[in-house]
Order: C-alpha cells, then structure tokens, then sequence
C-alpha cells in the first residue's frame, strides 16, 4: 500500500491512464477487425474505405504510445497487401 501522497496519486494516475490505453487498443483493434472481415468478404471497396479510417487512428496510437512504430507500421502495410490482393 501506498504511503506517500505522490504515490497516491501516481497509483490513481495509472489507473486512468490504463483504462485509457485499453480503450485505444481496442478501437484499434475494432479498426482493423473491420478492414479484416471486408477482405475476407472480398469487398475491396470497403476494405479500402476502412483502411482509409483506420489508418489514422493507427498512427494516433503509436503517437499515444498505445503501439510501437513499427508494430503499426508492420500492420498497416499487412493490411494494404491483403486490400491490393483482393484487387488483383
């Protein structure tokens, strides 16, 4: 347990900040199901709509510190292959 006030707070303040980085994960991730589930569908147009959308939500977590660079960078080139594959 805590016995100083700025430990209090650093405890408080990493609670909120975990919940934070969680809900960006996840939007992330929602992000990225969508653009998964339209190319598995075979839909090209949407899938490149959603990449469209997600991209930079993408490079907004790695600005947040949610992703690495290039844990980001990795998967948004994985997804514009798998869009371009549809396409051809």
């Amino acid at each position: 347990m805590a016995n100083h006030k700025s430990s209090e707070k650093r405890i408080r303040t990493t609670i909120k900040q975990t919940a934070t980085n969680t809900a960006r994960r996840n939007r992330i991730r929602t992000f990225v199901r969508k653009i998964e589930a339209a190319v598995a569908a075979g839909d090209a147009k949407a899938a490149a709509e959603a990449l469209k959308v997600a991209r930079p939500e993408i490079q907004r977590g790695v600005t947040k510190g949610v992703l690495a660079k290039s844990t980001a960078s990795r998967k948004l080139s994985r997804l514009s292959a798998s869009i371009k594959a549809i396409k051809a």
